[in-house]
């Protein structure tokens, strides 16, 4: 149940990548990524569309907990700038709310792991 609760919040964040919350999205690529904020968007709303159906699937589910764990350790980064940098999004708008943010990852990464340890 988990794994799948994880894949359909994983399609549905690559939906939002991809349509209704582009733009915000977009506001949260660090200024120092050296590619255009949409197609950072864009590519990872398309790889965590693939990771949520790959979860939901149940086929080979450790390698796709691997691979969304993967995604939610590469993205940390990202997290932090949004923090360092003060950019709002997404309700975070205060530097509290950007901190609590940031301990959300680790939930995210054992969420992950902890849902598809057998395959």
């Amino acid at each position: 149940m988990a794994r799948v609760a994880l894949g359909g919040f994983l399609t549905f964040a690559g939906i939002g990548h991809l349509t209704f919350s582009r733009q915000e999205f977009q506001a949260q690529v660090p200024s120092w990524v050296p590619l255009d904020p949409d197609l950072v968007v864009l590519g990872s709303g398309v790889v965590e569309i693939a990771l949520g159906l790959g979860l939901i699937s149940g086929k080979r589910p450790k390698m796709f907990g691997h691979l969304a764990t993967g995604l939610f350790i590469g993205v940390f980064p990202g997290n932090i700038a949004q923090f360092v940098e003060r950019r709002d999004g997404f309700g975070l708008d205060t530097d509290r709310k950007r901190a609590a943010r940031l301990l959300f990852q680790p939930v995210l990464v054992d969420w992950a792991l902890s849902s598809t340890r057998q395959d």
